[in-house]
């Protein structure tokens, strides 16, 4: 009887007892302690808190104190908040549990205990082998909140491995204190997070899986119910999650949120009933129900977050409504910060059934090379995917849970927010000191000082800002732009656009729009230390964006440029929409104050004639070459066959095809591309003859006539170009190898192309590839463009080209030959019927410019002699983009 009695008392003891229904997960361990309470009590949501003062789990409760909050705010439940335990020293909890993973929850009340000034509170937490929390100040994190929040519940999730112990360790700054107020252990679900079946993927170049194991912590950041009402306590799932509402962290419009339905929500094997509570599968937030509306905006969240982490991103999705029955009903893309996560969700495909729940994991990189930690933003976007026809343009979202992931060294602690307010006096219960006089205005003195500073510098700041925009409208012409064209398919328009104005039309939705005061901030109010190129755009700025998380390139149009609001808006236009590994991405733009300016992500590598010619770097090997080629095929290729309408880019050459830091090729500037033929019977549009000298179709000069040969015309000539490392035309040179189109086509049909090759690669081709190489650049600029390959041919000889050269490394029949192995782009996919489709999922972008990067622009109806000043960077004509038979546009 005595055993059965001390068995009871330690069940009580460690476990705690509802009231509720037998939830569908039941913990094999929960503790819930009430730290620094001296007897057992019940909390709001009717379970049972547990006195700490337990032996077996503290056992040095003399080097503690417990006390009592000074102040209570009406909002904040006494239990497990009146009371806490403090500490001045190191001390530990330790808890006996059994293997798997854990919820660990710990509740903050920020209050002044046993007379302590709270504002000193600083301290790290440990659990195992993790670190909590580092330099922790629950006092600055409840500033940070919302008003009429005064309490921090920070939840992380750990394996308990190798022993059956947890112990939590709070370790007090120097000449500071630590306390908490509440202790909950949960144990979870092994697969609840953990080595899924279909493991997170990394939002990155590849997309490829990310490993999750036993071995890794999550600090729990944001859990939302989607277009619902918060969820908490007993109506999770047994594991007492709270879902909080997406309201406050929605971006720009709202979209709707269809009536919560009362059906059976189906859950599978994939998806247990413990994966999210059935409410959240049963609200959701849309985009609405007018297509055209959604075509023109994205479904965005925007969250603060630590910088130098990984985040775990789970997406819950469920078709509960009864109309969703079939795939295709609702395609979306899936945007993280600025990336492509998912091109296509279908939740229906997914799921295999409408009333089905599924969800899908990411994992995004906050990593910088800046090892300082600051708080920035996390994008979450949704926009139609039209590109298959679905039924409905429109997407959706159910649930979201963003998780922060430990460091190498088990580190999950981030900075302290900086508080929003010292002070909320309009609040229901103010924000106030408890403390003596003598103990607060000291806090007092220090924070009225440096606020006063702030708004000097500020006050200073603006002052200088506006007395420069003073100046600038003086000097700058008054610049506006009326009757833009609107293509067909863009579901926006441009009309009556005043640059000088904020109040653009330009789409916002599509891509971020910065203001004039970020460029200025970014590029150091446009400081010629800043430029990295100049083209006949303009400048070209590199800068730094997002508190020094995102180093950008920043095209501003110069008001003298041949350039203007047509090319501009075309940029805007077409890379707003289009999504490719292989085209450069837009991140935003400005067009404030009678500026046009481009904003994209940087590419080290900068352009591909930097890379070839007149360049201090190493020369790139041949198989660098080829990827790099096969990149460019495969972005124009998109262009031609992947997107909605054919897209002539008209303007094809080398500086316009970037590297990024992995020397991936990415194609650029679409200032002048156009729409190709979009009726049936149609081949070609007739329209004014553009480009660049050197890289224009004949056949398309001569008769006005463009198609998407003109565009693998201009290709075959960069192929010859990353052969012979030389430009495209060079009239230093004797006549006829003045164009080297001509003088490599010559050379070929003769059988001697292997003596034109750029002198670093001689020795270095196997003569086979060289062969092939050259069957593709010949075929691509002949005169007629029904002799030349569609891109889809270029693409797939390119890559039989590469594999001749690898096949013959292998095989050693190259032995005796230096070669330079490059990065590879991993296994190509297999074209389709209807050609090429790839999906973004990287948005690197760009700067372009000339390589020794002056403005060397002019009109192909100028002689060459006249051009010919271009080596002694005296030519100021537009060599680059040229507008053939009109010199006063492009």
């Amino acid at each position: 009887m005595l055993r059965l009695s001390l068995t009871i008392i330690v069940l009580l003891l460690l476990t705690s007892i509802t009231t509720y229904a037998t939830p569908v997960y039941i913990p094999t361990d929960r503790f819930l302690l009430n730290c620094g309470s001296l007897s057992n009590s019940t909390s709001p949501d009717g379970r049972n808190w547990l006195s700490d003062f337990e032996p077996k789990l503290a056992p040095n409760l003399s080097h503690s104190t417990p006390s009592i909050a000074a102040e209570q705010a009406p909002s904040i439940p006494l239990v497990p908040y009146m009371t806490a335990r403090v500490f001045n020293s190191q001390f530990t909890y330790t808890f006996p549990v059994s293997y798997g993973p854990k919820f660990i929850r710990l509740y903050f009340y920020p209050s002044s205990y046993s007379n302590l000034d709270k504002t000193r509170s600083y301290f790290a937490v440990t659990a195992n082998m993790y670190t909590l929390l580092t330099n922790f100040s629950a006092f600055l994190t409840t500033l940070s909140l919302q008003p009429t929040q005064f309490s921090v519940v920070k939840e992380f999730v750990i394996n308990v491995q190798g022993s059956q112990w947890l112990n939590i360790t709070f370790v007090p700054v120097t000449n500071s204190y630590a306390f908490i107020n509440g202790i909950e252990i949960i144990s979870m679900p092994n697969n609840l997070y953990y080595n899924n079946p279909s493991p997170p993927r990394l939002v990155s170049i590849d997309l490829t899986e990310f490993d999750v194991d036993f071995n890794v912590a999550f600090e729990t950041v944001y859990r939302l119910n989607v277009g619902g009402q918060s969820v908490s306590g007993p109506d999770d799932t047994g594991m007492f999650r709270s879902w909080l509402q997406d309201d406050q962290y929605l971006y720009g419009n709202s979209g709707q949120t269809p009536p919560k339905s009362n059906v059976t929500i189906q859950y599978t094997a994939e998806t247990p009933p413990y994966t999210a509570p059935d409410i959240v599968y049963r609200s959701s937030r849309t985009m609405g129900s007018d297509p055209y509306i959604n075509l023109q905006n994205n479904l965005s969240w925007i969250f603060q977050v630590d910088s130098g982490f990984y985040y775990l991103l789970r997406l819950h999705f469920c078709e509960y409504q009864l109309e969703v029955t079939k795939p295709n009903y609702r395609v979306f893309s899936i945007y993280i910060n600025n990336q492509t996560a998912e091109i296509s969700a279908d939740v229906i495909l997914w799921s295999g059934g409408s009333r089905i729940p599924v969800f899908r994991d990411y994992v995004v990189s906050l990593i910088s090379d800046n090892d300082e930690m600051k708080k920035v933003d996390l994008w979450l976007q949704l926009h139609p995917y039209v590109d298959v026809h679905p039924y409905n343009w429109d997407a959706i979202l159910n649930g979201l849970e963003i998780f922060k992931l430990n460091q190498s060294d088990g580190n999950l602690g981030g900075p302290n927010p900086e508080p929003s307010k010292v002070s909320n006096e309009s609040s229901p219960h103010p924000r106030k000191e408890t403390t003596s006089e003598s103990q607060s205005s000291p806090m007092r003195a220090i924070i009225g000082a440096t606020v006063g500073g702030v708004l000097a510098i500020v006050g200073v700041t603006v002052f200088c800002f506006f007395q420069i925009l003073r100046r600038r409208r003086s000097t700058n012409k008054d610049l506006r732009i009326t009757s833009a064209a609107k293509s067909s398919w863009v579901p926006f328009s441009f009309t009556s656009w005043q640059t000088k104005t904020s109040n653009s039309s330009l789409p916002s939705h599509l891509c971020r729009r910065f203001t004039l005061l970020e460029i200025r901030m970014a590029t150091g109010d446009f400081d010629e230390s800043f430029v990295i190129g100049t083209g006949g755009f303009g400048n070209v700025y590199k800068g730094v964006m997002d508190s020094g998380m995102t180093t950008v390139a920043i095209k501003r149009l110069d008001q003298a440029s041949n350039q203007g609001a047509k090319e501009f808006l075309n940029e805007i236009e077409l890379l707003s929409e289009l999504r490719h590994i292989h085209l450069v991405s837009l991140i935003g733009y400005c067009d404030e104050d009678g500026e046009m300016i481009l904003v994209y992500e940087y590419m080290p590598h900068g352009t591909l004639r930097s890379s070839l010619y007149k360049t201090r770097n190493p020369p790139l090997s041949w198989k660098q070459r080829l990827q790099i080629c096969i990149g460019a095929a495969r972005g124009l290729q998109y262009l031609h066959t992947g997107a909605k309408h054919m897209i002539i880019h008209r303007d094809v050459k080398s500086t316009n095809i970037l590297l990024n830091v992995k020397w991936m090729a990415k194609v650029s500037d679409f200032g002048l591309s156009r729409f190709g033929p979009t009726q049936f019977d149609h081949t070609h549009v007739t329209t004014a003859v553009k480009g660049s000298l050197g890289y224009v179709d004949p056949e398309y000069y001569r008769r006005r006539r463009l198609t998407e040969k003109s565009d693998v015309y201009s290709f075959g000539v960069v192929l010859f170009e990353v052969l012979c490392a030389r430009p495209a035309i060079d009239p230093n040179l004797p006549q006829e190898r003045i164009s080297l189109t001509e003088w490599a086509r010559r050379n070929y049909l003769n059988g001697t192309l292997d003596q034109i090759v750029d002198p670093n690669l001689k020795g270095k081709i196997i003569p086979d590839c060289l062969k092939k190489f050259g069957e593709i650049a010949e075929s691509c600029v002949r005169d007629r463009g029904i002799e030349r390959p569609t891109m889809t041919d270029v693409v797939w000889g390119l890559e039989f080209a590469l594999q001749l050269q690898e096949s013959a490394e292998k095989t050693g029949s190259g032995s005796g030959l230096v070669y330079v192995v490059a990065d590879s782009y991993g296994t190509p996919a297999r074209p389709s019927t209807s050609g090429w489709v790839t999906t973004s999922t990287e948005n690197d972008a760009l700067f372009g410019s000339d390589e020794d990067g002056s403005n060397t622009r002019s009109t192909i109806t100028r002689t060459e002699e006249s051009c010919g000043d271009r080596a002694n960077k005296s030519c100021d004509h537009d060599c680059v983009f040229s507008e053939i038979l009109d010199p006063k546009a492009r």
